[in-house]
């Protein structure tokens, strides 16, 4: 038997959850936000659909194999920028191997270096 309840998700709303456990993974890295947001976008673009991107709140909500997936980005301190990556399944239960695995994909689009100019993340 598993628990059930809600969880609050990165772009400020709540959804229904059978499974309310971890499901969102941190990265810092020494890369403005707006280059973290350019490389969240080539990342979801790559490995899905891009459903919603919300300036104001800093948040990119994707569709990515059948996950929900929201993307939060912040300036950490003057020399990092942090993304929250959190991943739910079409019946609620926490992804936490798709959220790392998308945080690791940021990773490797920034480590390469290669970034589509796009729209930016508020400072």
């Amino acid at each position: 038997m598993g628990l059930t309840g809600c969880v609050d998700t990165l772009d400020g709303h709540s959804k229904f959850a059978w499974d309310p456990t971890k499901d969102k993974v941190e990265g810092r890295y020494e890369f403005t936000p707006a280059q973290l947001w350019t490389a969240a976008k080539d990342v979801i673009k790559t490995q899905g659909v891009l459903v919603s991107e919300d300036m104001q709140k800093n948040v990119l909500e994707a569709s990515i194999d059948e996950r929900k997936v929201y993307i939060h980005i912040e300036e950490f301190d003057t020399r990092t920028s942090r993304v929250l990556v959190q991943a739910r399944t079409k019946g609620g239960g926490a992804d936490l191997e798709m959220a790392a695995f998308i945080d690791k994909q940021i990773a490797v689009r920034l480590a390469a270096g290669n970034l589509t100019p796009s729209g930016s993340a508020k400072r």
